[in-house]
């Protein structure tokens, strides 16, 4: 299916009676049209169109912003699962997709490799500095989808741990799962170290960690911080004052031609998304088989912002 901005540089074509000129500048900007007495489609050059990666949770988070934004009178268009970066980048470059749900770190390294910001402050920071001309973004949220260290809740009540530094008082042998390549990884068994001033040995758990992390064969295991089994297993994610972790807080991004008409609905959204409240909606995808129109509607209900 076309999208909304080609289907508009026709329609601006034939119109103009041919321009050459008229229909090129529509085609790079669809926000720069005629109106709609000019504009038998109707609307297009209104639409926001969202657009989410192929991960069941940034499509809960992309529909919770549809919904926000069509309960406040604004016409919305959805291009979801699209893909990874490489794919849908282009898209928000482009302005065909105008507003998408991302995370600071990793979207920050997509187009500063060598960046050395880390803390949340620091990195949503960069993260406006680094964008492409015609792109910022909106408030982030508390809410995240980054590496942690994470234990039992069993263990962390008996070692009395809320932070990874807490981590250096365990009076037992440490043994960290995770996938085989955090061995190397700065924020491995070696920054666990030089950072937090904790020894720990290395097991490589891969896809089973969380799995050996509730068996007991590891006692800390690097997990993702939205990773539903922290709520159904009742893990805990130590807090990381030193930012060992790169720090990948969700964050909206969008076209800068219409982030002052969206701004208000959305910067409500990011407000309100805890680390836990995602969590919680990803168990309700992965475990109760909810749609994402229906997480989105149910969670913007509760909130207050339906």
């Amino acid at each position: 299916m076309s999208s909304p901005r080609t289907r508009l540089a026709a329609t601006t074509a034939l119109l103009a009676a041919g321009s050459l000129a008229l229909a090129g500048c529509a085609s790079s900007d669809p926000l720069n049209t005629p109106d709609d007495a000019e504009n038998p489609t109707g609307g297009s050059s209104d639409t926001i169109v969202i657009g989410s990666q192929q991960y069941y949770s940034n499509e809960i988070i992309a529909e919770i912003y549809a919904q926000a934004l069509e309960a406040a009178d604004m016409t919305v268009e959805r291009s979801f699962n699209i893909g990874q970066r490489d794919a849908y980048i282009p898209s928000l470059e482009s302005g065909d997709i105008t507003l998408f749900p991302e995370y600071t770190g990793n979207l920050l390294q997509f187009f500063d490799e060598e960046t050395t910001a880390r803390s949340p402050e620091d990195v949503y920071a960069a993260l406006g500095d680094a964008l492409p001309d015609g792109l910022t973004v909106l408030d982030q949220s508390t809410a995240s989808d980054q590496d942690s260290y994470t234990v039992t809740r069993a263990f962390a009540e008996e070692w009395d741990l809320t932070t990874i530094a807490d981590l250096a008082d365990v009076d037992e042998t440490l043994v960290l799962g995770g996938p085989p390549e955090l061995a190397e990884r700065p924020y491995g068994p070696r920054g666990l170290q030089d950072v937090y001033g904790v020894d720990a040995e290395f097991s490589g758990t891969g896809e089973t960690t969380v799995e050996e992390l509730v068996a007991g064969t590891v006692n800390v295991a690097n997990v993702f911080t939205a990773d539903p089994r922290i709520q159904t297993e009742d893990l805990v994610v130590l807090e990381d004052p030193e930012s060992l972790f790169l720090a990948s807080n969700v964050v909206p991004v969008v076209d800068e031609s219409v982030a002052g008409e969206i701004a208000d609905t959305i910067n409500a959204v990011s407000a309100a998304l805890t680390p836990e409240g995602l969590v919680s909606l990803n168990v309700m995808s992965t475990e109760d088989k909810t749609s994402a129109a229906d997480i989105a509607s149910a969670w913007l209900e509760e909130n207050g912002l339906s």
